[in-house]
């Protein structure tokens, strides 16, 4: 059997390739391997072309003895008929007329074309072959030619893309047919996604070139995206223009070119995909949108070299190393990084010196690695300057033979040009072997949006005011300074956040005690970390950190931190939405920077992670995600979601302390109604994370729905006395686990002694008054604890329900049983409590009982003759027991009643 077929996404070029190879084998069948464009789709259904296509499920793939590929040469993007491949004596015979690729097939028969359109080639056979075409044929063959070559205005357009169009109109092809699929209108929905492209865009200076970048999240697959790429480039006239779009689960970039110093077809061949120089497209695979976007304008800093300056080449920024710093340190350095050479430099970030790996460990051979580094840095070194030309540093790397120049502005290191650079640079290297190991490039590219008035209208004075110091601190001390995170993602959804984070580009902790000493405040440090706390006499508190990047030694560890920059510090946070800035600095005030794309994940209501590796390097994240998904009524993304479920397959979570899961937890349970994070838990089967035996079933449903009735309740009465809402909820959650299994979370999840001791001492005592309660509270609507007639022991195991009743529990007695509570056992009491009575009892101790006291106090019985000792204590929990039930009211009852029952001999003493 033999089969013709193309590429994945078939466009016009592909199915009129794959008509033209039928003419050259008309016993052939004419095979899609997958999808094809709208346009190609509308074709097929309604012209008149005679052509079959049989669907490839119907295809004993077994039984091809010669494969036809046309449009493409990539074993990737034929799909499942790549199976072919493998079959005996198999026949690959291939038409294509894209640039060569790494990964191309070789076939028994090539014809290879570097010109606008594979149609094009088949035109040129023909011809040779002396064979015709019907006007149908010609009419498609004709419309593939102008949709590859952009009607002829392509630069990958050739004389003989020309000579094809013009025999073709020969034969009958008909224009009136082909002019509506070249011109088309867009639908109101299609115009939407085109103005938010086009909002979305960014222009990355490359090379002194400008390259735009869009980027658009879409719920699903748009047939016509790369129309709408089209249609984007010719309404700004862009000469350069990536797409990449995540619709529905998958990630895709469409890339068109004008200029010849930007080959989009080399960059997506990178991401899996393929094209020409001028038009290309990737589907691609295991990234997030963001690291999409970061590998792309990294690929485009590699390829795009039309001209080259030194801030443009430059690396930024620098990692180095103090003089003062050990030989053995500096080397730990440049083995963490990866690195050849470091400079080293001084306080003020002047060039000392550079030392290289060789030379450290040269120094450790020889037991010299206790020395600083300056003893042996080089001194004698080149630099240069950011408008440095091509020649500059040509003439620095290759005659002066320095493999690393520093680059100074104000004498000060700004960047590093390494020779790898350089030879990228001239020879355009494959990606392969272009990385220079002591290279650490990052885009530049930053999303400005002045949210001045958003911030004077939405934040009280007294934070705008605090907010303009810190800029104006920073600014005085040479920083730049960002408020960061949640305080900007609510200041964007119109809501209050009063937690302050500042992120400080520069010495964070030097800052936080300037602002400090500035506020009258104090500055509390954390040297490890970078970070501090300032708190000012009113009590504020503002968070402040050194903008920092941070590496991983394994997954889950916690992160090591190194001074970096603010979008270095912005990358490393959870979840997009977390990832905005706002300077503060005088001149820039208010400017919202967004590198990631962030306030489209906002609007969108949308959780996404940075990286793909986000949930294996802090699996904590995943509770977080989680947290923030119900508190916000957002949503978490398609691929974030996949991402956690790989991170629980993975069992990422035994090498991560305990003490952070359980940290988190407390946040999911001190939410305002923490029910739907404990829901959305159990759905990624995380609670039995916590406790294999815990598992949400509808009686614990039942105990957290009670548990969160029974606080708003108590928040309701406005009692002014705070309590833990983490604990009690904790409480309804192991309810139903016994005494030594809820020890066996403490220690694992390393709670505190103190919490612990309060969380098994309240479920203990729960337990016993439950079956106090049990057996004493009756009535029509009589009690049940734990929802299906049984309540919990002090072990955690079902007591059944006492089937004798025994007399009602006067409001005394209510007293004594409930008095050792404290309000998180109370409530946890209360949601463990499903029917009237037993409830009424517990709010009446709440409300009422437990704020009942007695007229007369010991000093009284002093006064009245009573001798002091243990009887007091006696004399005075009577009276207030027989107050609590109603039998004395006034001070005078009071009196009465010791009268009557504790009388006093004469001359004093108790008769």
């Amino acid at each position: 059997m033999d089969i013709i077929t193309t590429h994945l996404n078939a466009d016009f070029d592909a199915l009129a390739a794959m008509v033209a190879a039928k003419k050259l084998y008309p016993e052939a069948e004419m095979v899609f391997p997958g999808s094809q464009e709208r346009n190609v789709r509308e074709y097929i259904k309604h012209t008149s072309l005679v052509y079959t296509f049989p669907r490839l499920k119907n295809i004993n793939l077994s039984e091809v003895t010669r494969l036809i590929v046309v449009d493409t040469r990539q074993r990737s993007r034929i799909g499942a008929l790549s199976q072919c491949l493998g079959n005996p004596n198999i026949s690959l015979h291939l038409y294509d007329h894209h640039p060569n690729a790494p990964d191309d097939m070789h076939g028994d028969l090539e014809e290879i074309r570097t010109i606008g359109s594979t149609t094009s080639i088949f035109v040129d056979i023909f011809k040779v072959r002396q064979l015709s075409v019907t006007p149908d044929e010609a009419t498609l063959m004709t419309l593939a030619i102008h949709e590859d070559t952009g009607s002829f205005l392509f630069d990958t357009t050739t004389p003989q893309d020309l000579s094809a169009a013009s025999w073709l109109l020969e034969h009958g092809a008909n224009l009136n047919v082909v002019s509506p699929f070249m011109v088309q209108e867009l639908s109101a929905a299609e115009l939407g996604i085109l103005s938010e492209l086009i909002d979305s865009a960014t222009t990355y200076s490359i090379q002194g070139l400008p390259v735009v970048v869009a980027r658009i999240t879409l719920p699903n697959y748009i047939d016509e995206f790369a129309l709408l790429v089209r249609k984007f480039m010719m309404i700004e006239n862009l000469d350069t223009l990536f797409a990449l779009a995540t619709m529905g689960d998958r990630l895709y970039l469409i890339a068109r070119s004008r200029v010849p110093e930007v080959n989009v077809g080399t960059i997506a061949l990178e991401f899996g995909g393929g094209g020409h120089a001028s038009a290309a497209s990737a589907t691609i695979k295991d990234m997030t949108l963001i690291e999409a976007e970061e590998k792309l304008v990294l690929l485009l800093h590699e390829y795009v070299h039309p001209r080259s300056l030194a801030r443009e080449l430059m690396s930024a920024p620098v990692i180095s190393v103090p003089p003062e710093m050990s030989i053995a340190q500096v080397n730990e350095i440049l083995t963490r990084y990866n690195l050849t050479v470091v400079p080293v430099l001084d306080t003020e970030r002047r060039a000392l010196g550079l030392i290289s790996r060789r030379v450290t460990e040269k120094s450790i051979f020889h037991g010299l690695g206790h020395l600083p580094a300056s003893e042996y840095m080089s001194t004698d070194f080149a630099t240069l300057s950011p408008d440095a030309s091509l020649r500059d540093i040509q003439e620095r790397i290759i005659e002066h033979r320095q493999r690393f120049i520093p680059v100074l502005e104000d004498e000060r290191v700004v960047g590093v040009i390494t020779r790898t650079d350089l030879l990228n640079l001239l020879a355009r290297e494959s990606a392969s072997n272009s990385l220079d190991p002591d290279r650490e490039e990052q885009p530049s590219s930053v999303r400005h949006r002045n949210l001045n008035t958003l911030m004077v209208n939405s934040l009280p004075k007294e934070m705008i005011v605090l907010l303009r110091t810190i800029g104006e601190v920073a600014e005085e001390m040479g920083f730049s300074a960002f408020v960061v995170g949640g305080f900007v993602r609510d200041l964007l959804r119109h809501s209050r956040n009063s937690d302050l984070d500042i992120v400080i580009e520069g010495d964070g902790i030097c800052f936080a005690k300037e602002l400090a000493g500035r506020l009258g405040g104090v500055a509390r440090t954390h040297e490890k970390f970078n970070t501090a706390v300032v708190k000012l006499s009113d009590g504020f508190k503002v968070d402040v950190a050194t903008a920092r990047l941070e590496y991983y030694e394994y997954p889950a560890a916690l992160p090591t931190v190194e001074m970096s920059s603010i979008k270095l510090d912005l990358f490393r946070r959870d979840f997009t939405m977390n990832a905005l800035a706002i300077s503060l600095n005088p001149k820039r005030f208010g400017l919202l920077v967004d590198f990631f794309n962030c306030q489209n994940d906002i609007r969108d209501q949308q959780i996404r992670v940075l990286h793909n590796l986000s949930f294996v390097e802090d699996p904590t994240r995943i509770f977080r995600a989680i947290r923030f998904e119900q508190r916000l009524g957002f949503k978490l993304g398609k691929f974030t979601e996949r991402l956690i479920k790989s991170a629980i397959r993975q069992e990422m979570f035994g090498q991560c302390s305990g003490k952070r899961f359980f940290q988190e937890l407390k946040y999911i349970l001190a939410e305002e109604n923490p029910q739907p994070a404990v829901y959305r838990l159990a759905s990624f089967n995380l609670l039995t994370f916590f406790h294999p035996a815990l598992k949400l079933d509808q009686r614990l449903k039942n105990i957290l729905r009670e548990t969160h009735r029974s606080v708003a309740w108590y928040k309701l009465l406005y009692r002014g006395q705070p309590f833990r809402q983490w604990l009690i909820f904790l409480l309804a959650l192991t309810a139903r686990l016994t005494v030594r299994q809820v020890s066996d979370v403490c220690r694992k999840f390393e709670i505190s002694e103190r919490d612990q001791e309060a969380l098994l001492k309240q479920k203990m005592a729960v337990a016993k008054i439950l079956k106090v309660m049990n057996k004493r509270i009756v009535g029509d609507d009589s009690l049940t604890a734990d929802l299906d007639g049984a309540s919990l022991d002090a072990h955690g195991t079902e007591a059944q329900v006492f089937s004798e009743q025994g007399p009602p529990l006067r409001p005394s007695e209510i007293y004594w049983l409930l008095k050792g509570l404290s309000t998180e056992g109370l409530l946890h009491l209360m949601g463990l409590l499903v029917r009237r009575a037993g409830k009424q009892a517990v709010s009446m101790y709440v409300t009422e009982l437990s704020r009942v006291s007695t007229f007369v106090q010991g000093a009284d019985l002093r006064a009245m003759g009573y001798p002091v000792g243990p009887l007091y204590a006696t004399i005075l929990n009577h009276l207030l027991e027989v107050k609590l039930d109603g039998f004395v009211v006034s001070a005078e009852d009071e009196v009465s009643f010791l009268r009557q029952h504790y009388p006093l001999a004469k001359g004093g003493g108790r008769s």
